[in-house]
C-alpha cells in the first residue's frame, strides 16, 4: 500500500529493514537499511527486465533480507511535475501494491544522481566504477534521505 512519510513510520515493524530502489530505464539500484533504520547501505545492481520478474526477485530479497517497507525513488522534474520516469516509478510502485502489503514510500529523489556522481569523481573513481556503483548508490542516497526524515518526523 503506498504511504506517505508518517504511514512509512506507523507501519514498519520493529527490526525490520526498509527497501531503496532507484529505477532505471536499464537497471534497478538497491540498498538496505540496517534495523535501527539509521544508515542506508548500497546492496546491487539488478538489470531491469519485465516487471514480473523484476518484482519476484524484489520480493525474494526483501524476505531474505526481513524488509519491512519499500521505498522507490521518485524522479520529479526540477519544477516538481511528473515526467515519463516519474510516471514509470508511480506505475511501478503502484503495480508492486498489489503483490506485497508492506508499506510503500514515493520519496523525491531530484538531483540524487548528480550528488552520487559528483561525491564519486570527488573519490576519482573511474568511469567504469562509477558506471557500476551508480545506481545502487543513489539508491542508498534516496533511502538515506527517507531515514533521516523518519528520525526527525514527528509523531501525528
Amino acid at each position: 500500500m503506498l504511504v506517505d512519510l508518517h504511514g512509512m513510520k506507523a507501519q514498519i515493524a520493529p527490526c525490520a529493514r526498509l527497501m531503496g530502489l532507484d529505477l532505471g530505464e536499464k537497471t534497478i539500484g538497491i540498498a538496505l537499511s540496517d534495523i535501527l533504520l539509521t544508515v542506508a547501505t548500497p546492496l546491487e545492481t539488478r538489470k531491469r527486465g519485465k516487471f514480473t520478474v523484476d518484482a519476484t526477485a524484489m520480493l525474494a530479497l526483501m524476505a531474505r533480507h526481513g524488509v519491512g517497507g519499500l521505498v522507490v525513488g521518485l524522479p520529479l522534474n526540477m519544477d516538481g511535475s511528473d515526467g515519463p520516469a516519474a510516471q514509470s516509478a508511480r506505475a511501478f510502485a503502484r503495480n508492486f501494491s498489489v503483490r506485497s502489503e508492506l508499506p510503500i514510500l514515493l520519496w523525491d529523489e531530484r538531483l540524487s544522481t548528480a550528488a552520487v556522481t559528483r561525491t564519486l569523481l570527488e573519490a576519482d573513481a573511474s568511469r567504469k566504477r562509477r558506471a557500476q556503483v551508480i545506481d545502487k548508490m543513489a539508491a542508498a542516497y534516496i533511502l538515506q534521505g527517507v531515514l533521516d526524515a523518519l528520525h526527525h518526523a514527528r509523531p501525528t
